[in-house]
């Protein structure tokens, strides 16, 4: 059993700040979709509100076939590519990314909460109701998605 919900649609939403015109796009919580889940985070040495990409689904190369080509590519020098992401993709590069269509089989590759800006900066996950970044006010949430993803 999975830790982690399973979403059909993420949405991202405009969350402003009253006080200091602060704005965001971002989801507020934890949200995913079909390909990717993200978390929102507070970076405190950027003072920015992120939407942290927390799991992936790859291709497991590993299980390609050993004496065939997959739609024209060696399938060895595939399987001797390193299988795991080292950092998450920023959540636009997820979004982009296109899957591997020739793939047996998917996995799930998880990743802790890091900022897409330096990978040393703190980070804490932000759930709405929150503080603003830059001055503390709560931040207000736009009614409807900002946009429907994946």
């Amino acid at each position: 059993m999975s830790t982690f919900p399973e979403f059909i649609m993420g949405r991202s939403y405009w969350y402003e700040c009253s006080k200091c015109g602060y704005r965001a796009k971002v989801s507020g919580k934890a949200d995913g979709g079909v390909h990717l889940h993200v978390q929102t985070i507070l970076c405190r040495d950027c003072k920015q509100l992120y939407d942290a990409v927390i799991r992936l689904k790859v291709a497991d190369l590993v299980a390609l076939p050993l004496n065939n080509s997959v739609a024209g590519l060696n399938v060895s020098r595939l399987r001797n590519q390193p299988s795991r992401l080292i950092s998450p993709p920023s959540f636009a590069g997820a979004l982009n990314r296109l899957p591997f269509q020739k793939a047996p089989r998917y996995r799930w590759q998880t990743f802790r909460l890091q900022c897409p800006a330096t990978a040393w900066h703190q980070v804490r996950s932000w759930n709405e109701p929150d503080a603003c970044p830059k001055c503390g006010v709560l931040l207000e949430k736009c009614g409807l998605p900002f946009c429907i993803w994946d």
